[in-house]
């Protein structure tokens, strides 16, 4: 009996006994019960999970590649680890032999399920790759760069006044570039002693030196080098991102982006630092997969370039507390719980030999400072980037991500918070969600009249309803619906009357449009044959975007303040929000839709802000210092923000300016308080118009 015959009786075996297993796929966060001895391929199938595969399971194109999940992943109330499924069969180790299975792989066609799993789908294993939005903005930043380059010439050594080769790179310096070299000892890594005297004798005497703030030489190159590189990195819970930068001229000289490989261990915060404590060893684990992950980013960017990866000099990294603490090697525990001590909250500067990037020998990385327990290096960037301390408008800057960071303030006060919104404005967590690629829905329109939908979805630009559309997604078809296309959905559902200020699906606009369809006990509304939006779909948005709203209305209760001037989105998820559908959600508050401004990535930006300019370092070190911090968590009127918050747009603001611009459904102010029953609100809910 073949190794496929033995699955496919075990399969049916198990199945008879009606035996189930609970299967959840990372990083879509898709999950479910499928009956035991169902093959990890099948699951994802039945699910809707993305994986490759193009022999049919017939365990020859390698293209479905899975990572079973190792440790107690306490979210989800599963203890998984290899024996969760069967062992590597002699398929899997023949297609290892010739042509190679990286260690802890499986090939999904393979793998049949005994017990309850966790699945990580690889990047590569995914049939549409994840779209990462978060290129560099064309910020002109002021050059100050902390590394710089200086070709010098060496005299040579004389018989007649001894003196070592460093002492004359060191005399050469101070002669031909006093601007460069700082007052006081200039000393030399240890790897540059090793190779001077072979580089001096190369270059003729003539050499390129790599001075580090003025004061130290960590890098010799023979002869004129031109060009030393830079990497600027944020990285967040869910992708990464690195721009590559010329340190000479600050040209961004290539981006590239990749899922964070920790989201295996949990798609949130809380869930990671869970598996580090459930799990002997799991922080280190977790470690070590974002130390790879951003090897692999550096890699990526150098080889786009066209340029070596020694090349790298200097990189600078952002993240949250979690992802600060982890890449750093130290162990997040104390951020689960109160007080959510960080281990440091200042700048920290080290080489980045000690952190296993394989960069160039001298290469020194530096850390932002991070504000708070939940508020990170991220923030920090954040706020140096879009630099509301510099103005007299209230600011309100909200980084979306599964983690909200907020700061709110202006020139005379600032201040800053998170929000635990989840993974669900991501995509996670949704019936029809996933991850920004192409063919997700990411716009949408409905008719108020009909009901019906129109929508356009990554990597087309036409609408549903246009010529070329069909043609335009031949490629992939609808896959799903991203974060843009789940707030926009939900907006517009709601301004159509399809689901009410309370979040409730109206199941009465069934006899309106087929579109509304009954689910069990609710109803939820079909946008095209494989996305629909459920009424789970909706209390999910509902809980993330009242954590959001809860933590800067408590900012602003701390400020003093009923209004914002302006609200900046930073992140990538931001910049693909349209204003009116965060606005009509409550996900902001209310203000002008113009004085909403989309920033894009402004943590990569802070950190390619630090990376060029070493005064700037110092710059984001005194913001940080003089910023307060608000934990959420210990506030007694959260919640009560956060209750109020999860009607549509909220219960009791009576968002003036939305009115005024958007035509709402009316609402009530509390409860039996009739929102729109005086003559001034009825004189502008003449005026309103479709936004």
């Amino acid at each position: 009996m073949t190794d496929k015959d033995m699955a496919d009786a075990t399969m049916t075996e198990d199945t008879a006994t009606g035996e189930h297993i609970h299967i959840v796929f990372t990083p879509s966060g898709r999950q479910g019960e499928v009956p035991s001895g169902t093959t990890v391929l099948q699951a994802a199938r039945t699910l809707g999970v993305d994986i490759d595969s193009v022999c049919g399971g017939r365990a020859m194109c390698g293209r479905c590649q899975v990572v079973v999940g190792e440790g107690d992943f306490a979210k989800h109330g599963i203890q998984s680890s290899s024996d969760s499924v069967t062992p590597q069969s002699r398929v899997e180790d023949r297609y290892a032999e010739k042509r190679g299975l990286k260690p802890g792989r499986r090939l999904s066609c393979q793998a049949v399920l005994k017990s309850d799993v966790v699945i990580d789908v690889p990047a590569e294993s995914q049939v549409h790759d994840q779209v990462i939005r978060k290129a560099a903005d064309d910020r002109v930043i002021e050059m100050d760069a902390p590394t710089r380059l200086c070709f010098i010439e060496v005299r040579e050594p004389d018989m007649h006044e001894p003196s070592g080769d460093l002492r004359r790179v060191i005399e050469a310096l101070r002669d031909q570039w006093p601007d460069r070299v700082a007052e006081g000892e200039i000393t030399a890594d240890l790897h540059v002693m090793v190779g001077l005297q072979k580089a001096l004798r190369k270059g003729n005497w003539q050499v390129t030196v790599a001075l580090r703030e003025g004061a130290r030489i960590i890098g010799v190159w023979p002869g004129l080098k031109e060009q030393v590189l830079g990497a600027a990195i944020d990285i967040g819970s869910t992708t990464m991102s690195a721009h590559l930068c010329d340190m000479n001229s600050g040209a961004v000289l290539a981006s590239s982006g990749a899922m964070n490989p920790q989201i295996r261990f949990g798609e949130d915060l809380m869930s990671r630092v869970s598996y580090g404590f459930m799990n002997e060893g799991g922080a280190e684990e977790m470690t070590d997969a974002v130390r790879a992950g951003l090897q692999s980013l550096m890699e990526g960017a150098a080889e786009q370039a066209g340029l070596p990866v020694d090349d790298i000099v200097e990189v600078v990294l952002v993240g949250n507390p979690v992802m600060h603490h982890l890449v750093l090697g130290i162990d997040p525990i104390e951020l689960g719980g109160a007080p959510f001590a960080l281990a440091m909250d200042e700048s920290f500067d080290t080489r980045a030999s000690e952190l296993d990037l394989k960069l160039h020998p001298g290469a020194r990385v530096y850390v932002l400072p991070c504000i708070a327990g939940h508020v990170g290096a991220d923030a920090a960037a954040v706020a140096l980037a879009e630099s509301p301390d510099q103005s007299s408008d209230m600011t309100l800057v909200v980084d979306v991500g599964t983690n909200a960071e907020i700061i709110c303030g202006n020139a005379s006060r600032l201040m800053a918070a998170s929000s635990p919104t989840g993974p669900a404005f991501e995509g996670a967590q949704i019936s029809s969600g996933q991850r920004a690629a192409p063919g997700a829905i990411e716009r949408i329109r409905i008719n108020p009249e009909t009901l019906e939908p129109r929508y356009r979805v990554i990597g087309a630009e036409q609408w549903s309803d246009e010529d070329g559309f069909d043609a335009a997604i031949e490629g992939t078809g609808i896959t799903g619906i991203c974060g843009s296309g789940i707030i926009e959905v939900l907006g517009e559902m709601y301004l159509a009357g399809i689901i009410t200020e309370d979040g409730e699906i109206d199941g009465s606009k069934a006899a309106v449009s087929p579109r509304i369809e009954e689910d069990g006990r609710t109803f939820r509304y079909r946008v095209s044959d494989n996305v629909t939006v459920t009424q789970n779909d909706v209390r999910a948005i509902q809980l993330a975007k009242a954590a959001l709203y809860a933590g800067f209305r408590l900012l602003m209760d701390k400020l003093e303040i009923e209004r914002v001037d302006k609200v900046v989105l930073a992140g990538a998820f931001g910049t693909h929000i349209e204003p009116k559908y965060a606005m009509v959600l409550g996900m902001i508050p209310d203000c002008l839709f113009d004085n909403v401004k989309a920033a894009g990535n402004s943590a990569g930006t802070g950190a390619r802000i630090c990376l060029l300019n070493r005064g700037q370092r110092r710059r984001v070190e005194d913001i940080v210092r003089n910023i307060e911090k608000i934990e959420t968590a210990i506030e007694p009127t959260f919640q009560n923000h956060f209750v109020k918050a999860m009607a549509i747009p909220h219960k009791t603001d009576p968002y003036e300016m939305l009115t005024a611009a958007v035509d709402l459904p009316e609402r009530t102010l509390g409860v039996g308080e009739p929102m729109l029953d005086d003559p001034t609100s009825a004189r502008r809910r003449g005026r309103r118009r479709r936004g």
